[in-house]
């Protein structure tokens, strides 16, 4: 029987000093407790950190992005240094994994990422993932490796997605945290503090956020803590963090890619007669669009939201932003074939 896959993602935080310096009995226990989990999973690690690890190197740093591009530089072969030293105590192998958003976005580089971590797997190798953040096109400030790693866990249909954090999971206004989580609505995150590490890029309500993504797509999320002996296997087993319950789900692989919404460049909002078509498996017709958001080109992802802004669906556009704002009121004008939406 095949083994099931889990993402394990780690923050700045929970593996650096408060100065960037990779903490390396953190990282010791982190391999122990990997090593452990490692005959029974397909695991990827995703961890941040890079730019904290490297910042030392580069002279009067500001933190401007060229900066931090650089620092990255550095600091991935420190962090990759280190996990392949302390992971061959265990006799494990590490593989790094520096992925770009549109690794993702389109369906035949992903499954050459897929492959690629298949034969890794095959060979019991434990791919380390991070942002590519050297020559990323975007601002680092915007990066999130919470995304990343619920990309990987959606698009590899993981059975688990593990996002460690410093305060052990979700705490409520007294500080508790909060075990089990089933639903989630504006009380669920009106509980988010909105601090977060000087070091890290996101936060609890980044983690929410595609904690709600993954449950919808039918996998299990945790939030836990490293401040605990044993934390990962006790919080797989629910009796540590913080534990987001997933949703049934029958979608295929390539349903589950469509649905990961983070992909979405643009919005399209739709009226409660477009709502009802989708829901009926219909396509969508530029007719019963109201509103778009954002620009996009045929074949990007759009998320179709509805006349409360509730994202409902997402779709593979099938005209662009600017030929469909011509159109609105045409009839047989189709912005996304039935087979290319997936409904949330």
């Amino acid at each position: 029987m095949s083994k099931p896959v889990l993402v394990l993602k780690f923050g700045t935080a929970s593996i650096t000093k408060s100065t960037g310096e990779p903490n390396e009995p953190v990282m010791v226990d982190i391999a122990r407790q990997v090593a452990a989990l490692h005959p029974h999973y397909k695991v990827v690690l995703v961890s941040s950190g890079a730019v904290g690890a490297g910042k030392a190197q580069i002279r009067d740093y500001r933190g401007d992005i060229s900066q931090r591009k650089a620092a990255a530089a550095v600091g991935n072969l420190l962090l990759l240094n280190q996990y392949s030293r302390f992971f061959s105590i265990y006799g494990i192998s590490i593989a790094q994994s520096l992925c770009e958003r549109h690794h993702f976005a389109s369906r035949d580089q992903f499954l050459q990422l897929k492959q690629t971590y298949e034969e890794l797997w095959a060979n019991d190798i434990i791919p380390i993932a991070n942002e590519n953040d050297v020559v990323s096109n975007r601002e680092l400030k915007f990066s999130d490796n919470d995304e990343l790693a619920t990309l990987i866990a959606v698009g590899f249909g993981a059975e688990a997605l593990m996002l460690c954090t410093s305060v052990g999971g979700l705490l409520d206004a007294d500080g508790h945290i909060i075990r089990q989580v089933t639903r989630f609505d504006e009380q669920l995150f009106g509980v988010v503090r909105t601090e977060k590490s000087s070091l890290g890029l996101g936060g609890m309500a980044s983690k929410l956020t595609f904690a709600k993504l993954a449950t919808r797509m039918g996998i299990r999320v945790v939030i836990f803590g490293l401040n605990e002996p044993d934390s990962m296997r006790r919080a797989l087993q629910g009796e540590l963090g913080t534990e987001f319950s997933p949703q049934p789900t029958t979608l295929s692989a390539r349903n589950r890619w469509l649905g990961s919404g983070s992909l979405a460049v643009g919005q399209i909002r739709v009226d409660a007669g477009a709502v009802r078509a989708l829901q009926q498996r219909r396509s969508l017709l530029a007719v019963g669009v109201s509103a778009l958001i954002g620009e996009f080109t045929v074949g990007e992802m759009v998320e179709i939201i509805d006349e409360q802004d509730e994202t409902i669906a997402v779709a593979r556009a099938r005209i662009s932003s600017a030929a469909l704002s011509q159109q609105l009121n045409q009839q047989n004008v189709e912005v996304a074939n039935a087979n290319d939406i997936v409904l949330l």
